[in-house]
């Protein structure tokens, strides 16, 4: 079949606003709608709220950014920039830099002496790379800043030395502390005589965490937002009133999600991390649950929320599960249903070394080297979906073990589709139907080799080179203009594969 010179000319010019860049042939159209096909429905009116600018960032631990940037301050790795820049096209993504280094982290303070639990140490160099990353990223930024030390003089002095070196207009939010749930039940270092020691005692609870909080907090600078409670605890998420109430200087509350466990966690648990785990439903979308009520506390205060830590397993992640193609279709349901229980933003938690890392760099003869792994693939494929200030629309099907269906429409009228079989053998043919004529319908795939690849990922026929040195996609894009059959689009969906169905509607 040859592409009518008219549809040409829509394709150059959905290229030109950056919607499509290529066309290849669909091959042959179907007479009807066939009998197996399963019936996907796009509703029109929304289903969620707008997807705000800079919805999708990273959380980079402290000691991390170094391997990522490069200890240049003048020439920050631009593969690393790139990629980061990418998830958030035309906007400043948002970076956070904690985690567990939150509290592990100091600058050394006159007159405090050093904590037993310190293991990472601010420099005027991490300092000056870090404020030359996010000025080439255009970053916005949210701090970790040390509250298990229990010291406010260290607190303060950390805060300003980071607001001073980067920019406090820069800084979106200081956050105090991170999962203080587990200050009094893991330890926060180990003694000379190999005792793990704890940073609270262990009746600890959210009572006593309000107290430090407030009283830290309280010594933290002034003219800036304060972010928390950066915690993963459901109950602690029952308290974000209180917590709101008591801190009126918090303008991001955050949380974190991992919804399987690699650390003590037996192999029959629901949440032990295996492949059919992590796609099962409660992985998927119990994040986004868990946050319905405190999205609703804390939009009712003006407050935005933030899930500013998450990936696929805790502890790193796990070889096999975090590292494959599933982590890619985990990684975009994921992120339409935290988008849909209207979350303002969403970091995907990183560190060198880990598994559940979307990529890792090395530099060698003057250049930075990228393995980009196959979650960041679906990463790029929510960025391509739901662009900003587009809006959540329902989609509705018969139940089809594996079928997951995704839709937004943006502001310049452009209707998206997300089309996701998750199954390891199941082909499914879908017939798509929807609520406004297009002039113009293209689909491309994100697909590999299996659930458990870790190479050939391919997302409209192009990749990430294994290793790159750009850090964009390579190759030619791939992208079939569809005709509507029957008022619906026809789409073979293949096992362990997406599909983004655009529609440029009239």
């Amino acid at each position: 079949m040859t592409v009518g010179r008219a549809r040409l000319g829509a394709v150059v010019a959905l290229a030109a606003v950056g919607v499509i860049v290529g066309v290849s042939d669909p091959g042959d159209v179907p007479a009807a709608v066939p009998r197996n096909a399963i019936a996907v429905d796009v509703r029109g009116g929304p289903a969620g709220p707008a997807i705000p600018p800079g919805f999708l960032g990273l959380s980079v631990e402290y000691s991390s950014l170094l391997s990522y940037s490069g200890p240049d301050t003048a020439a920050p790795n631009p593969t690393f920039i790139r990629l980061v820049r990418a998830l958030a096209p035309g906007a400043s993504p948002v970076i956070r830099f904690g985690g567990d280094t939150t509290d592990w982290t100091w600058w050394p303070t006159n007159g405090v002496p050093k904590p037993p639990g310190i293991r990472f140490v601010l420099t005027r160099r991490w300092l000056a790379v870090a404020r030359a990353t996010a000025l080439a990223m255009g970053a916005r930024l949210i701090l970790g800043i040390n509250l298990e030390a229990d010291s406010s003089k260290l607190a303060r002095s950390e805060a300003r030395v980071l607001l001073k070196d980067l920019g406090g207009a820069r800084v979106a939010g200081l956050e105090l502390g991170n999962e203080p749930e587990v200050y009094g039940s893991i330890g926060w270092y180990t003694n000379a005589e190999g005792v793990s020691v704890l940073g609270r005692p262990s009746g600890y609870d959210f009572d006593s965490y309000l107290a430090d909080y407030r009283a830290v907090s309280s010594a933290l600078p002034r003219g800036v937002p304060l972010a928390g409670p950066a915690s993963g605890a459901p109950l602690w998420k029952a308290g974000l009133s209180r917590f709101l109430l008591a801190n009126p200087r918090v303008r991001i509350a955050t949380f974190h999600a991992y919804p399987l466990r690699r650390c003590y966690t037996s192999s029959s648990s629901p949440t032990y991390p295996t492949i059919a785990n992590l796609l099962s439903p409660a992985a998927v979308g119990g994040a986004a649950t868990g946050l319905r009520a405190a999205v609703a506390v804390a939009h009712a205060r003006g407050v935005q929320v933030r899930l500013d830590e998450v990936n696929s397993v805790s502890c790193k992640g796990t070889r096999g599960v975090s590292d494959v193609f599933a982590s890619a279709l985990w990684a975009v349901d994921t992120l339409f249903h935290l988008a849909t229980a209207g979350v303002d933003g969403v970091n995907i938690h990183t560190l060198t070394g880990a598994p559940y890392a979307p990529f890792a760099f090395s530099h060698a003869g003057g250049h930075w080297r990228a393995q980009v792994r196959p979650m960041y693939y679906g990463l790029m494929l929510f960025t391509r979906a739901a662009p900003a200030g587009s809006r959540l629309l329902t989609t509705l099907h018969a139940r089809a073990p594996g079928l997951r269906t995704w839709a937004t429409l943006g502001p310049g009228g452009t209707l998206r589709i997300v089309l996701i079989d998750d199954s390891a053998t199941r082909r499914m043919t879908l017939a798509v139907r929807a609520p406004r004529s297009a002039t113009l319908a293209t689909l491309e795939r994100m697909s590999a080799p299996g659930l458990r690849a870790r190479g050939g990922v391919t997302l409209a026929g192009q990749s990430y080179r294994s290793p790159s040195t750009t850090g964009q996609l390579s190759g030619a894009f791939r992208a079939a203009v569809l005709h509507p059959v029957q008022r619906r689009y026809v789409v073979d969906l293949r096992p362990a594969s997406a599909a983004l169905l655009t529609l440029k509607t009239r």
